[in-house]
């Protein structure tokens, strides 16, 4: 295994350069091996847990469901404050920011941003409760892909560049997920369900994340500086793949779902058998199979 490690590393910094030694000796950054098993692992679970589930009953997971989403909400809260204040004391530059030239301020940056590498490892959980809860629907190609490939890549940059321009997409990936797991964690409570609106703009936000991190990477490619170029090409074609995915995601998810409404609306209209729920109109089949059918009128 020693060995193995060795030969990767060689083959890693013939690559991709010398490693950054201010994270030498950081928990889980030394050796490649523990991330790349933690994503096999992740990835035979994702194939053998619905298996494992398949004949027995969901779990509800409620309860540690509310603490985690809780848990993920304020450290992702955490390292969006953390990450502005870092940026604003060093005064990185939006267009193009190295990796060697804030000190302590650059010093704040990659210990937030090894917080934020680690919650790729704890973020895991999204696809284990999932499966336990039989939420297979929602372990999607998207799902797994974002999630096994967040962890590696982000090994790689907290190694070799832990700092400087790698700061934007975590920056806004932080304030979306403060969004977006305060979300998850009030829908783990039946009673707010009704009250929550606001899934939709999560994933537009998460749209135009993508968005924003390719024009600002792209900057770094026009006005370059002490920031490897490669670093900022691969960052370019990774947001490319996630837009396509995510875009593909929203249109099945909302532009689909939407149009199956309307015509649902419009039948129910026909048919004189319209449900208000919380101000919008909606149809249920599980209601309309337990209305009896009126008797027509004789007169």
């Amino acid at each position: 295994m020693e060995h193995f490690d060795a030969s990767l590393s060689t083959y890693f910094q013939a690559l991709l350069g010398p490693r950054d030694l201010r994270v030498k000796g950081w928990f889980l950054l030394d050796n490649y091996i523990p991330t790349l098993l933690c994503s096999i692992l992740y990835l035979l679970i994702v194939w053998l847990g619905p298996k494992y589930m398949k004949n027995r009953p969901p779990f509800s997971c409620r309860g540690i469901l509310v603490v985690y989403n809780l848990g993920l909400t304020l450290l992702s809260l955490y390292m969006f404050c953390e990450l502005v204040t870092g940026v604003w004391e060093g005064q990185y530059n939006f267009f193009c920011q190295g990796t060697r030239s804030r000190g302590e301020a650059d010093m704040k940056i990659v210990r937030v941003l090894w917080w934020y590498y680690f919650s790729k490892l704890i973020e895991f959980m999204d696809t284990f409760f999932f499966i336990l809860r039989k939420n297979n629907h929602q372990v999607t190609v998207l799902h797994v892909y974002h999630h096994a490939s967040m962890l590696n890549i982000w090994w790689f940059v907290m190694n070799w560049v832990p700092c400087g321009h790698s700061y934007f997409g975590a920056t806004l990936n932080s304030f979306i997920h403060v969004l977006m797991y305060s979300y998850y964690g009030l829908s783990s409570v039946p009673s707010m369900r009704p009250y929550l609106w606001w899934k939709k703009y999560i994933t537009q936000g998460q749209l135009l994340q993508f968005v924003l991190t390719i024009i600002q990477t792209s900057c770094g490619v026009i006005w370059p500086c002490a920031f490897p170029l490669g670093w900022l090409y691969f960052q370019i074609g990774y947001m490319i793949s996630l837009i396509a995915l995510f875009t593909n995601f929203y249109i099945q998810t909302y532009n689909k779902k939407g149009a199956s409404r309307r015509r649902e609306h419009q039948k129910d209209h026909q048919n004189g058998s319209v449900t208000a729920v919380n101000g919008h109109t909606s149809s249920f089949s599980s209601l309309e199979n337990n209305v009896k059918p009126r008797k027509q009128r004789k007169d």
